[in-house]
């Protein structure tokens, strides 16, 4: 099949844009990782499995892919203020640790919780401590630039300077007037000249563990600092993708773009890319708010929301249900559905290994496939791609019941796009090996049913017969009678 376009939606231009690579045949793909502070919670696990089908779906596509997604160890002040407290040293006083024992703590729990999820790893997960000294030359170049300035230790970013030649706002629409606008007069206290700069570098209180020396004082990065020195580090001052959650577009990637521009003079990536939220109960997932729920809840079953446990692949197919672009809400109903069509899929997968070739194909599964790449050409719509494997499920029954054919060709056609798609590209696991025993435990008591409801009709009992499959089917299991008898699968 002739490789179609990739289409992206950039969050710069607001529109989908055809995909051009500036190295041909590479990407280079930056993604904000988690600030580790505590456990990852389902709503940050949705960011970074979009990413992760962004890069999967890349590499399926022969592109040699740079994935950078660094580790927030170096706690900023919250909200980018002028006060507050950084997170990591809260949570360092709170469990009496070193802020580097929650560090690495917290860091653990991610990893492990990713790969449970079977997220590849990024190509380089660099950190923000192990940067500093690129942060520093950061900032004394935008000072040499006349974009930044010192008072009492600290340096802030200029942005009605900035703004005088570049724009400042362009990423999330915003514009300076309006923001000057709705700002209230600085407080005494403040170094800032104007309340929409913000911190390059801050002088460290006398409290505050974590501080490296610098030109202007003994401090700590700003907030924003610390991913355009990587990105740009490891990809380059103009790079392919950058990505990250939805509340990161405004400040956090707009300070970015300007930080770049002013150092470097180029804008720093052609496709902006924003994932959006999980929600419980309508409401954004948030660890500041408490309306969340770790992933190890929901895999234990050990919660008060769900009325049972769901694997980590039930979890990311029902997060690959909606486009990671749209709001997700997370419910036990939604969950209870994607678990009926994980298993209708892999029931599918299994009978597909035992499909004989014809002669010839009643079906088109050229274009089918074709339309699999057409839904993640489009964006990486994996809701559509996920509605297109499950047309597939609808061909692996009829060609088991004999009601369609297929030939060789067609046959290998289709076992290879549906393998590549499952499992390559939305990185699922087929999860019955693991739990086979049960499995077999399962099949014996429905074959046992099944027994029972053949004797009844053939007794003439047709209301026991029916009451059998329709009880079964309650419970998510289909009978289907055929000429060689009844089978069954799960819905």
């Amino acid at each position: 099949m002739k490789q179609q376009d990739l289409y992206i939606y950039n969050s710069l231009s607001k529109s989908k844009e055809k995909f051009t690579p500036i190295h041909e045949g590479a990407v280079g793909m930056y993604v904000c990782g988690p600030t580790v502070y505590s456990n990852v919670h389902l709503g940050n696990c949705r960011t970074f499995l979009s990413f992760d089908l962004v890069f999967r779906y890349l590499k399926h596509l022969g592109y040699k892919v740079r994935y950078v997604r660094n580790i927030t160890d170096a706690g900023h002040l919250e909200n980018d203020g002028e006060s507050g407290d950084d997170p990591i040293l809260k949570k360092a006083r709170i469990e009496q640790l070193e802020p580097m024992e929650v560090v690495q703590k917290y860091t653990v729990d991610f990893h492990t919780t990713m790969a449970k999820f079977n997220a590849l790893p990024p190509s380089i997960e660099p950190t923000a401590t192990g940067h500093i000294y690129e942060q520093i030359h950061i900032v004394e170049k935008i000072i040499e630039e006349g974009f930044a300035y010192e008072k009492n230790g600290s340096v802030y970013f200029d942005v009605l300077k900035f703004n005088e030649t570049n724009n400042y706002g362009k990423l999330s629409g915003r514009k300076l007037e309006d923001m000057i606008a709705n700002t209230r007069e600085l407080s005494a206290q403040t170094d800032k000249k104007n309340p929409q700069d913000f911190a390059l570098w801050k002088k460290a209180e006398p409290q505050h563990i974590m501080r490296w020396p610098s030109p202007w004082s003994e401090g700590f990065p700003g907030w924003h600092l610390e991913c355009t020195a990587m990105s740009t580090k490891y990809l380059g001052n103009n790079f392919d993708i950058h990505g990250g959650g939805m509340d990161l577009k405004f400040p956090h990637h707009e300070c970015e773009i300007a930080q770049a521009e002013a150092c470097n003079h180029t804008s720093p990536v052609n496709y902006w890319m924003h994932a959006n939220m999980l929600t419980l109960n309508g409401k954004k997932m948030s660890k500041s708010t408490g309306n969340f729920i770790l992933p190890n809840e929901m895999f234990s079953g050990e919660n008060d929301i769900l009325s049972k446990p769901f694997s980590p692949t039930v979890t990311k197919f029902f997060m690959y249900q909606a486009h990671y672009r749209s709001i997700l809400d997370f419910s036990n109903d939604a969950l209870e559905a994607s678990e009926k069509g994980f298993n209708r899929l892999m029931d599918a997968q299994r009978i597909l290994k035992d499909i004989v070739a014809s002669e010839k194909s009643s079906l088109d599964i050229e274009s089918w496939r074709k339309a699999c790449y057409d839904a993640m050409n489009d964006d990486f719509n994996s809701p559509i791609l996920i509605a297109h494997l499950f047309e597939a499920v609808k061909f692996v029954n009829s060609l088991k019941e004999e009601k369609e054919t297929i030939s060789a060709n067609d046959l290998e056609l289709l076992k290879q796009t549906m393998n590549d798609f499952l499992f390559d590209v939305l990185g699922l696991e087929d999860n019955v090996s693991e739990n086979s025993q049960d499995g077999e435990k399962l099949s014996a008591a429905v074959e046992l049913l099944i027994q029972l409801r053949n004797q009844a009709r053939a007794n003439k009992d047709f209301a026991m017969s029916d009451k059998i499959r329709d009880e079964l089917s309650a419970k998510g299991i289909q009978l289907k009678d055929g000429k060689d008898g009844t089978t069954f699968s799960l819905n």
